[in-house]
């Protein structure tokens, strides 16, 4: 008798062992993909503001390149 309950025992734990490794791993797969999700977020983010920045940047070249450019023909004409 005392060996089924033992046995018996040691069934029930190793369920309970089974059950609370599958429930870690899940949990260890939505906090991975969580990490993932987020890190991919910031990238997408930073490379916005890059892409941003540099648009900006070649708008005011272009604007300071016309005016230049626009001056110096009106000053050949004008001489």
């Amino acid at each position: 008798m005392r060996m089924r309950q033992s046995l018996a025992q040691f069934e029930a734990a190793f369920r309970e062992q089974t059950a609370a490794e599958r429930a870690r791993r899940a949990r260890l797969r939505h906090e991975a993909a969580l990490r993932s999700r987020t890190r991919r977020v910031e990238r997408v983010h930073k490379h916005g503001t890059l892409r941003f920045a540099f648009l900006v940047f070649a708008i005011i070249a272009t604007t300071v390149l016309v005016t230049v450019a626009m001056f110096e023909t009106l000053a050949l004409l004008m001489s």
